[in-house]
């Protein structure tokens, strides 16, 4: 087979391929007999049918479907073997001229290929990158002691309501003199949290209320919702119209969420038992977690950083870009080229990202091993835990959650990505020149608001 390529501007690159009858001929030839030791027609035995008949019936589409796998090794191999870094697919050429694969061969193919700009990237210690440290400091880890009292928090019996408390009682509805009705809708241990009633005048009849109050209330004015207000009287929306009065609630339980105690049995809970043995080491603890999940964050926003410097130290870079339109299109059939349109720019941006990426990546050496995507799974499956509050989960639950997002291929390219931005990071550090800025939480989190220049 002949294969040229012509790439005069060095991105929009045309390949030809010509096809001679000895590139595929033995190939069709096998796959025919094959299908000959199979094929049943009527009249012959099996494996005695007529090639001729064989051929006949099956010659072009074997023909045609060896001629595609042929074409498609060869694209590669030659893409490969002369380093060209295509974009995308191929895709047949507008200068394709039309070809009848049942006269004889030769036949020829033209192809569009997308080439990737030539550029090179190459940091060293003379480029200087942001870097910001995020300090601990008293308010966070007060704010951390908070989270995790409530959570490790409890309910229990009071005597009296105050607001956030939760009511359970017995439900009566009453007449127009203020009795109970006959035959009237009576629930027992109805719950009533009236902080959330909207009505403020509803709202304020509980306020104060003790154990053993009868407190007389409207619940189609306390509540506005109907599906909320029919599972409150137990009765279907459609026949809420028909209980629009006062009903009588005589309060018989008030449950209070308490947050936990800052002891003993709270460090037990979130660390693990006898890990830390009182509040000073408890705080320490908290501040020694929180410095390493901001090392994560001061990570993410380096990772940002480095590609706004690398994106502007490269520059801009000419790609192809009504043959990766096409590409863009062909992949995305069922969204259109509207999508493409208004998707584009940002796909040419992610595209020059990944190339400086590729570049630096090759440069240093990084490799990603099994082990690495393992290690993001297990991270990823750690930060899960973590914001639940579990920073002591065992390492086999880790490890265990780990193999199931392994499992799934959904998450595997974003875990492999991961790895990557991982070791990218810790390979660039130590090259560029840290421009390291140490700054509060809050001065950290306004980074991402601000655009950047």
């Amino acid at each position: 087979m002949k294969v040229t390529f012509e790439n005069p501007d060095k991105v929009n690159g045309l390949m030809t391929l010509t096809v001679e009858e000895a590139d595929y001929q033995a190939d069709v030839e096998k796959k025919l007999k094959d299908y000959r030791k199979k094929a049943q027609l009527p009249g012959f035995r099996p494996g005695m049918v007529p090639m001729g008949m064989i051929k006949r019936q099956y010659g072009t589409a074997v023909k045609v479907e060896e001629i595609n796998r042929l074409l498609g090794e060869e694209i590669y191999k030659y893409v490969n073997e002369n380093k060209i870094q295509m974009l995308g697919e191929p895709l047949p050429s507008d200068k394709q001229q039309p070809v009848d694969v049942e006269g004889a061969a030769p036949y020829t193919f033209v192809f569009d290929i997308a080439v990737a700009p030539e550029f090179k990237i190459e940091l060293t210690g003379k480029d200087k990158v942001d870097f910001y440290s995020i300090s601990v400091d008293d308010k966070m880890v007060d704010s951390q002691v908070e989270m995790f009292a409530q959570r490790a928090g409890h309910n229990e019996k009071v005597e009296e309501y105050q607001d956030k408390d939760m009511l359970k009682g017995d439900l009566r509805e009453l007449d127009a003199d203020g009795n109970t009705k006959e035959d009237g809708i009576e629930v027992s241990e109805a719950t009533v949290m009236p902080t959330y009633i909207k009505n403020e005048d509803q709202k304020k009849l509980f306020d104060g209320a003790k154990l053993g109050d009868v407190i007389t209330f409207n619940p189609r004015k306390a509540y506005e919702s109907d599906a909320e207000l029919a599972s409150f009287l137990k009765v279907d929306k459609a026949d809420l119209g028909f209980h629009t009065g006062d009903f009588s609630y005589q309060v018989t339980e008030i449950s209070r969420y308490v947050k936990s105690e800052v002891n003993q049995a709270l460090f037990d809970a979130i660390y693990g038992e006898g890990v830390v043995k009182d509040e000073k080491e408890f705080r320490e603890k908290i501040a020694e977690g929180l410095k390493a999940q901001f090392v994560n964050d001061s990570d993410f926003r380096f990772m940002m950083d480095l590609r706004q410097y690398c994106e502007k130290k490269v520059g801009d870079l000419t790609f192809p870009e009504a043959l990766l339109k096409r590409v863009m299109l062909n992949n995305n059939k069922d969204k259109g080229a509207d999508f493409v349109e208004k998707n584009f720019d940002k796909s040419i941006q992610e595209l020059k990202w990944h190339l400086i990426k590729e570049q630096l990546v090759s440069a240093l050496g990084i490799k990603i091993e099994d082990a690495d995507v393992k290690e993001a799974a297990k991270e990823a499956a750690r930060a899960q835990f973590a914001q639940y509050g579990m920073g002591n989960v065992p390492d086999e639950y880790l490890e265990n959650y780990a193999q199931d997002m392994l499992k799934k291929k959904e998450y595997v390219e974003s875990l492999v990505d991961r790895s990557i931005d991982r070791k990218l990071i810790a390979a660039v550090k130590p090259v560029v020149k840290l421009n390291e800025k140490t700054v509060s939480l809050d001065e950290f989190n306004k980074l991402f608001e601000a655009p950047q220049a």
